[in-house]
């Protein structure tokens, strides 16, 4: 036999074993080969909030590496932990910093600030585990390190108090998103679960919006009306984001993205960070959640200054009237929507985890993500398709962002 073609059946053999070598894996073996390479990029967690609901932002009265607590004891345990983010497979976390939408302007632009320095002391705590991340580089430079990336979300435009000035100041200290509103409309920008003043973004809204690209933050657009979403597309020259939404044309939900605008995020070149949140993913948990908040302020009328009642009469409700079961199947059919709509270069991972009361049955905390994942293996998703999910859309998102900022500056 010639030698080429001993060669030739040689790579052949090769090739076949590592075919087969690839078919035998399990769906859960793929998701953790895939992110133990491209470890995910969330983009949202709400633990900021948790810390200072929880400790007043003392560091001493909790231990981030494990926030579980012994032997069942404690209050109710965190989402997140430095312990789960590693088993989780996380390479980067956008931290929200989130203050209440009801706040007047002054104390709303304090109380952000506040939340700002909870993160950079979260990082200066723990510096062999986290590391401040400013730009997709930084990312990058994170994970070749072992530590995960931690950069800052501003959620709602209710924390620049209608200032310019102040948002750019929210950027040198390190925010790199913000959602334009939260709950409520602002005096500039609809909200998706508010009334409308604007009808999208006023004269102001379309300002902000063109200051964040001048700046290299990105435009998040989840919470905000349809409306607000179109105006903000119209007007944005870089990528936008959906930091913690889901598809609407899967379940009807106001936090979530109708399909036309999905359909023009291609153009975009945006990205939805598909979220947990249960009643947005189901629609049974949907209903069962607006049951809930209806039993809640029958609870608060029935028990005024009670709480223990309150809580006695709600915890007796859900006994009768348990929480349907969502689980990552359900989170993998929003994301099977979208690639179907959008395409497979405009879907993240924005859990809301520390965020929610409720999660999906098997994804409990952050450290579940490798269980979606190996629900999209199993789907058929490719390891190059597992990857753009878990970290390399966001990326791409990231970098356009900040080559649109660069331009501006060199085009001053």
């Amino acid at each position: 036999m010639k030698t080429g073609n001993i060669i030739r059946i040689a790579m052949l053999s090769i090739a076949v074993s590592s075919a087969t070598s690839l078919t035998a894996q399990t769906p859960e073996q793929v998701a953790q080969q895939v992110l133990s390479k491209q470890p995910v990029i969330d983009g949202h967690n709400d633990a900021p909030e948790q810390i200072t609901e929880r400790f007043s932002g003392d560091f001493s009265q909790f231990d981030f590496r494990n926030t579980l607590p012994t032997a069942g004891t404690g209050p109710k345990p965190m989402h997140t932990d430095i312990a789960r983010l590693r088993q989780g497979r996380v390479g980067g976390q956008f931290w929200s910093v989130w203050i209440d939408p009801e706040l007047p302007e002054f104390e709303a632009v304090h109380r952000v600030i506040e939340q700002i320095d909870i993160v950079h002391r979260l990082i200066a705590q723990h510096p062999e585990d986290l590391q401040l991340a400013l730009t997709a580089t930084d990312i990058e430079a994170a994970r070749k390190s072992g530590r995960i990336a931690s950069l800052i979300g501003m959620e709602g435009g209710h924390s620049i108090g209608n200032s310019l000035a102040v948002l750019r100041q929210s950027y040198a200290l390190g925010a790199r998103y913000m959602t334009l509103t939260h709950w409520k409309t602002l005096d500039w920008a609809d909200s998706a679960t508010d009334a409308p003043k604007s009808g999208g973004l006023s004269e102001f809204g379309v300002s902000v919006v063109r200051e964040m690209n001048r700046l290299g933050m990105i435009v998040d657009l989840s919470h905000v009306s349809e409306a607000t979403m179109n105006d903000a597309l119209d007007v944005t020259r870089a990528p936008v984001m959906f930091s913690h939404s889901s598809a609407d044309g899967v379940t009807r939900h106001p936090r979530n993205v109708p399909d036309e605008v999905l359909r023009r995020l291609p153009t975009n070149g945006g990205v939805v960070m598909v979220t947990f949140v249960p009643s947005y993913v189901s629609a049974a948990n949907r209903d069962w959640d607006a049951a809930h908040k209806a039993e809640e302020a029958r609870a608060a009328a029935l028990h005024p200054g009670d709480a223990s009642a309150r809580e006695a009469y709600l915890a007796s409700w859900q006994d009768a009237n348990p929480m349907p079961l969502v689980t990552a199947k359900d989170i993998a059919d929003h994301i099977d929507h979208i690639r179907d709509v959008a395409g497979i270069d405009h879907i993240g991972i924005g859990g809301d985890f520390d965020g929610i009361s409720f999660t999906p049955d098997d994804l409990s905390d952050v450290s579940t993500y490798p269980v979606l994942f190996a629900e999209l293996a199993n789907r058929g998703y490719s390891t190059a398709d597992l990857a753009k999910i878990a970290r390399g859309n966001i990326l791409r998102v990231m970098r356009e962002t900040e080559s649109t900022a660069a331009a501006a500056a060199k085009n001053k």
